[in-house]
């Protein structure tokens, strides 16, 4: 008998049963005795057969298989994300089918309709563009099962989600508590179309009536930590004073320490720097990160519960549902009070 490639047929000639006694007993059907099955069991085991999974699609309409589509593998938070995922739906029986967009929308539709043609029960997407949607949308208005990992109220999409306006409103609130009156952004999201952040920046100052300084917004072209180093670059470069800085991920802010630390700029003393995502990287470095956490245990349990509960609607999906965390803000060293907050009012 060969190694591989045995069928149905072979496990029954092997056994003395049925052909439909080998598949009931494969399937753990209750119609079939212990003995039996664990004799069944045995002899595919032996003949290293594997179940036809396309013929199982055919007949359920299901293939146990979800995509996930996210945008950037180089930001640790979603690396972590993918396997929080991975974890999550095998536990449940599925396979997840995985895809980056490489911050290309062309490339994320590419990748939906690659998808769709593999049969992919549903899926899960982090998009390019947070309020560009509507090739998503449309996938919602045809019933098929689609949960975002980021999205707000009134996208016509399930959508899980860390609330990135309130998560960088705290992170400037805090240096703007702690006395910091000229606060850097480095924002690598607003430019392609994606302003949460820079939002809650903004919303920040408003709360605390202190005007933004427009020239300390930078908008570098990526998320790595050597944009982060150049970003900062550019920032010193400018000429303008600033006591603080605010990156948008811990990547950036990473690589904003880095270039403090070769031009011996202190951190936290002469600048504070606030991150967002909370990556073990940040936690651990030379200079612990304040940062804004991302709950990745928490977003994707909530997120793959909600596409199986879309996938097991048969008749039609349920009106969308949006959740929005709310981050915590943690205090590390990079961050502490300005250092003339006594003068300021």
């Amino acid at each position: 008998m060969p190694k591989s490639g045995a069928r149905l047929k072979d496990v029954a000639e092997l056994t003395g049963f049925s052909v439909n006694t080998v598949s009931l007993a494969l399937r753990d059907s209750p119609r079939i005795p212990d003995e039996t099955r664990d004799r069944i069991k045995s002899a595919a085991e032996q003949l290293n057969y594997l179940p036809n999974q396309v013929a199982k699609s055919l007949v359920s309409r299901e293939t146990r298989a979800i995509g996930l589509i996210l945008t950037d593998m180089q930001n640790p938070i979603l690396t972590n994300v993918a396997q929080s995922v991975e974890r999550k739906l095998a536990a449940r029986g599925y396979t997840t089918l995985f895809a980056t967009s490489n911050n290309n929308q062309e490339e994320e539709v590419r990748m939906i309709d690659t998808f769709r043609a593999r049969r992919a029960d549903g899926m899960l997407i982090f998009p390019f563009r947070h309020g560009d949607l509507d090739h998503i949308r449309r996938l919602r208005n045809h019933n098929y099962p689609v949960v975002l990992l980021v999205g707000e109220q009134g996208a016509g999409i399930d959508a899980v989600s860390m609330d990135e306006r309130a998560g960088a409103s705290k992170a400037t609130g805090h240096l703007l508590a702690t006395g910091h009156r000229r606060i850097a952004l480095i924002d690598g999201g607003s430019s392609l179309g994606n302003p949460e952040k820079m939002d809650g920046y903004r919303a920040a100052h408003r709360a605390a009536g202190v005007a933004v300084c427009d020239e300390l917004l930078i908008n570098p072209t990526g998320h790595s930590v050597e944009t982060g180093y150049w970003a900062m670059d550019l920032l010193v470069k400018s000429g303008h004073d600033f006591t603080a800085v605010f990156a948008t991920n811990d990547s950036l802010a990473l690589g904003i320490i880095r270039y403090c630390k070769k031009h011996a700029i202190r951190v936290p003393e002469d600048l504070s720097v606030v991150g967002f995502d909370n990556t073990e990287f940040g936690a651990f470095a030379e200079t612990a990160l304040t940062t804004v956490s991302y709950d990745v245990e928490r977003i994707t349990s909530l997120a793959v519960d909600r596409v199986l509960d879309l996938i097991a609607h048969k008749t039609g999906l349920p009106d969308p549902r949006i959740i929005q965390l709310e981050p915590d803000l943690l205090v590390r060293e990079s961050s502490a009070r300005a250092a003339s907050a006594k003068e300021l009012p």
